[in-house]
């Protein structure tokens, strides 16, 4: 009887796409299983490789677009997702705004900015879409949203009727936000975040705190960027009637969680479980004898929203066996059996240094997934 297989895998970060992952675990089944029904289905948690996972997974293209960097001084040329039906795009800020785009001596959070996604929103609305969704992972900016804001014509003025400079140390000088001039299509436009973050705006789990060390702010730059987020919560409150400070989420992003849940009317999603509704995952799974995922590391932070624990969950439902495959595996991996995991795999081949390690990662994964393949055919 003909097998059918569905490959889910995350990205492995540095070393290949789902996409690639996907095609490496075929070639391995391939050589067991060589007329098996394979199913490919990219996955991604909101974070880095959502774009490609879902172009990959449901059809869709590239729109090159060139916007403000993290520097919002610097030009850069990056790309969002338009989905098949032309009226979806989907996005993540760190294309435009992430911590991988400036080298770590230029990260400086008081002077980044989130201009350049609200870049990116503006163009998606050019294309005449209803709906964006925007992964929010990975930034290098704790600005609340601020620089969103004003690429979309929001003017964050200071006591002098002046826009605001970008970057979170500007935010102490906001007295009044008018939303007069704002794009009046975002109004119309369905905005979902796709996020796994339930931090608050501020305080000890707040953005700041918890997120700015590793974007380049010493001690003393969280205590300010803390207090700015404070401020630029009381403005919001007092100029807009939304009280943000403490909803689960809006310190996602140095705050962007924030500015768009304000200026955009958005609602948040976990982003595996966005990335699973798109892709039609569960109905894949259905029809499935096997269902194998990875990604680049796992342990228990697997658990908390990450791609491979979505696909474990929706295998478990069907009482599919599902087969994980990570570069490499953590402490504590043992609580994902009992949410689905059948086996979790590590697929180096030997000891050897992480830049080989990311070059071999298609090989290693296509001969794992080969030999976990020849035990399911005995």
């Amino acid at each position: 009887m003909k097998k059918t297989f569905v490959l889910a895998p995350d990205s492995f970060k540095e070393s290949m796409s789902a996409k690639k992952a996907c095609e490496a675990m075929e070639r391995g089944i391939r050589k067991v299983f060589p007329v098996a029904e394979i199913i490919h289905v990219p996955m991604a948690d909101g974070g880095e490789g959502t774009v490609d996972a879902l172009i990959d997974g449901i059809g869709g293209t590239r729109v090159e677009v060139a916007v403000s960097g993290p520097i919002p001084t610097e030009k850069l040329r990056t790309y969002y997702g338009l989905m098949a039906d032309k009226k979806t795009a989907v996005m993540e800020m760190a294309k435009a705004n992430g911590i991988e785009l400036l080298n770590e001596d230029r990260r400086n959070p008081l002077l980044t900015s989130t201009y350049g996604t609200g870049e990116m929103i503006k163009d998606a609305l050019d294309h005449g879409v209803e709906k964006i969704i925007i992964g929010i992972g990975g930034s290098v900016t704790n600005d609340g949203g601020t620089g969103m804001a004003q690429a979309l014509g929001a003017r964050l003025l200071d006591k002098e009727n002046k826009e605001i400079p970008a970057g979170g140390g500007a935010i102490s000088k906001l007295e009044k936000i008018d939303l007069s001039t704002i794009d009046p299509r975002i109004k119309n436009t369905e905005v979902v975040i796709a996020s796994d973050v339930t931090n608050p705006l501020t305080g000890s789990n707040g953005a700041s705190v918890v997120f700015g060390p590793q974007k380049g702010a010493t001690p003393d730059m969280v205590n300010v960027l803390d207090e700015n987020l404070g401020h630029y919560a009381e403005i919001i409150k007092r100029d807009l009637s939304m009280d943000i400070q403490d909803i689960p989420g809006a310190g996602a992003a140095g705050g962007l969680g924030a500015g768009l849940l304000v200026f955009t009317g958005a609602t948040m999603q976990s982003g595996v479980d966005l990335v699973i509704e798109l892709t039609g995952l569960a109905q894949k799974v259905a029809q499935a004898d096997y269902v194998f995922t990875g990604e680049g590391g796992m342990d228990f932070q697997t658990k908390f929203g990450k791609a491979p624990y979505g696909v474990a969950k929706i295998a478990k439902q069907y009482g599919i066996p599902v087969f994980a495959c990570a570069g490499y595996i953590g402490e504590q991996v043992e609580v994902l059996y009992e949410e689905g995991m059948t086996a979790i795999f590590g697929i180096l081949a030997k000891a050897g240094s992480l830049p080989e390690a990311l070059k071999l990662g298609e090989a290693n994964l296509e001969r794992t997934v080969e030999n976990i393949v020849r035990v399911l055919a005995v």
